[in-house]
């Protein structure tokens, strides 16, 4: 299936470092230097929502886009930029850059700013943290000492249910600091092996 937006703007986007795509929202997120900023869904250009283009998203009425998960909306903060900015290189470059900038700033402000509670990192939920802390992994400090493998199987054995591999998956992500769908699938196989 041809996705033009997605390969224009990854060429496009190569002036601002080392571009990839990945599967994420029921689209492709668009990262450089492993920062995700923009996202293309259904042919169309989205890019992530910051102070400096709080102005143009608000004059030009730009929607964030909505997926659904397990039934529920999500709004992520990715707004569709309007066709005709796709259109114009300069422009789009210079909006690309801004949100960029943006996303750079969260990431390094999320990682100097370390989750105190289990709930708070990326993936996990409070049913999350309890699952963890009937394990006896109560802390966001033994969660990385354990790692994700022996946290997984720590559940596993203190847990009446079968856990989903998501649960490990999301667990990895959690301790990376990132979304769990951004783990490349050659590491989720390698995780799922030292389970089996």
């Amino acid at each position: 299936m041809d996705k033009p937006i997605l390969k224009d703007s990854m060429r496009l986007f190569e002036q601002l470092g080392t571009v990839k795509s990945r599967s994420m929202f029921g689209g492709f997120g668009i990262f450089v230097n492993d920062t995700m900023f923009a996202l293309v869904v259904k042919n169309k250009l989205h890019v992530r929502k910051c102070a400096d283009l709080e102005t143009a998203i608000s004059q030009h009425e730009l929607e964030p886009y909505v997926y659904e998960k397990r039934g529920f909306p999500v709004v992520t903060k990715y707004f569709q930029l309007p066709d005709s900015w796709v259109n114009e290189p300069a422009r789009l470059l210079s909006v690309a850059t801004t949100a960029l900038k943006a996303a750079v700033a969260d990431k390094v402000k999320q990682e100097t700013t370390k989750p105190q509670r289990l709930k708070d990192l990326p993936n996990l939920r409070l049913a999350t943290e309890r699952m963890l802390k009937k394990a006896g992994i109560e802390t966001v400090t033994q969660l990385e000492e354990a790692g994700a493998v022996r946290a997984y199987q720590a559940i596993q054995e203190s847990h009446t249910t079968p856990v989903s591999l998501e649960l490990l998956y999301s667990l990895e992500g959690a301790i990376r600091g990132t979304h769990w769908t951004v783990i490349p699938q050659p590491q989720r196989e390698d995780l799922a092996s030292q389970i089996n």
